[in-house]
């Protein structure tokens, strides 16, 4: 690596401090990404970074992102439960880095479930209108 200049110190901090505020828990939106090592092995750090950069790209900070250990669904991992306001907390299943981008823009970003996906369907009377 050569020499840094005062400016790409300045971007290092600037991405860190994104990171940071990820992980504060005062958010609207809790993302919790299951990372034992059923989850590590079948995909959940790829599903992590792709979901921080969609996050960022869609420019949305009210979203929490946490890593948990192993969340008891080893056949169907990487598993990420989304806990937003107004909606159902939800368990989606084989969640790779393109489904969770899907995730952030559909259920986060819209509002909506990405039904083909979700483990634990939210009760039928918590969805009726």
């Amino acid at each position: 690596m050569g020499k840094m200049t005062l400016a790409d110190l300045k971007a290092m901090r600037d991405d860190k401090k994104k990171e940071i505020d990820r992980r504060e828990t005062d958010k609207a939106v809790t993302v919790i990404i299951g990372m034992g090592t059923c989850g590590i092995a079948a995909g959940a750090k790829a599903t992590f970074d792709a979901m921080i950069a969609e996050l960022n790209n869609c420019d949305v900070v009210d979203v929490v992102v946490k890593q948990t250990g192993c969340m008891g669904f080893c056949a169907v991992e990487p598993t990420v439960q989304v806990i937003a306001n107004g909606m159902p907390a939800t368990i989606y299943n084989r969640v790779s880095a393109e489904i969770g981008v899907r995730i952030v823009k559909e259920h986060i970003v819209g509002g909506k479930l990405v039904s083909e996906y979700v483990y634990d369907n939210p009760s039928k009377d918590i969805l009726a209108d």
